[in-house]
């Protein structure tokens, strides 16, 4: 039997199912919780406008960027990324520019009522996750933010094993953690 990120072989791999399952099992519990509260923050407004604001936070972050670079960064369709663009475009939020190394292709730009957005959606977030975590101690709350980071970093980092063994094109391999390697990067920049 293959071992694959999809279907593993967990044999002298992994001593701690249960662990594992109990994990699993949260970060779906996560995903239905965070669903539900995009429903509840979209109900009165354009939620095509809110899953187009998503690309605001790498360009503030990063600088201008190309449309292309915009949807890998994102890991989302081109198509999707540019619906989003046209209505960040129309909305002001980003402009377009000539890319300055190809005259031919064009970078988008956030401009300063984007900005002024990413402002918000982080305030409003703050706010919700300062309600969220207000009993929680600071050891808590700095130990629960290592290990998110850290896990939402070695996702990221199965991501294309995953993608290649959804699609039967590469036979992936159980991330180094899995089989006791220590593994040490550098610390992600924070995509906010």
């Amino acid at each position: 039997m293959t071992d694959s990120l999809l279907t593993p072989n967990l044999d002298g791999v992994c001593s701690r199912p249960g662990d594992v399952s109990t994990v699993s099992d949260q970060i779906s519990r996560l995903m239905r919780v965070i669903h539900a509260l995009k429903a509840a923050i979209t109900a009165g407004g354009d939620s095509r406008e809110r899953a187009a604001h998503v690309l605001l936070f790498p360009l503030l972050r990063l600088g201008p960027q190309r449309q292309s670079a915009l949807a890998e960064m994102v890991h989302a369709d081109p198509s999707t990324i540019s619906r989003h663009v046209a209505l960040l475009v129309e909305n002001g939020l980003v402009r377009r520019e000539a890319d300055a190394s190809d005259g031919r292709a064009s970078q988008l730009v956030i401009t300063p009522a984007g900005e002024s957005v990413v402002a918000a959606m982080h305030r409003e977030r703050e706010a919700l996750f300062h309600t969220v975590t207000a009993e929680w101690s600071d050891a808590e709350l700095a130990t629960f933010g290592s290990l998110l980071d850290r896990f939402v970093s070695d996702l990221t980092d199965a991501l294309p094993s995953v993608a290649a063994a959804a699609q039967g094109t590469a036979a992936p391999q159980i991330p180094a953690a899995a089989a006791g390697v220590q593994r040490t990067r550098p610390t992600p920049e924070k995509d906010r």
